[in-house]
């Protein structure tokens, strides 16, 4: 029995995480595209302009350093069966 509430054609598939966990470019950018909207979220910053209002915007920089850490920790530390 499942005890994740996610349904399954939202997942990953296996054979697409095995793939990362070795490296394959492909597979780590199918997982990337899979976490964009989240990496987005911790990405996003509040930006003040020369006026002083504020705006939200993701930071370009701390969303490339997330999804390079993302790439490096699945292919370091995963190790599929």
């Amino acid at each position: 029995m499942r005890k994740s509430k996610i349904p399954e054609d939202r997942l990953l598939p296996y054979e697409t995480i095995c793939a990362a966990t070795k490296a394959d470019p492909e597979a780590l950018n199918t997982v990337l595209r899979h976490f964009d909207g989240y990496i987005a979220a911790m990405a996003t910053r509040i930006f003040y302009d020369e006026f002083g209002q504020s705006y939200r915007c993701v930071d370009p920089e701390l969303k490339s350093l997330i999804e390079s850490k993302l790439k490096l920790r699945i292919v370091q530390r995963f190790k599929a069966e």
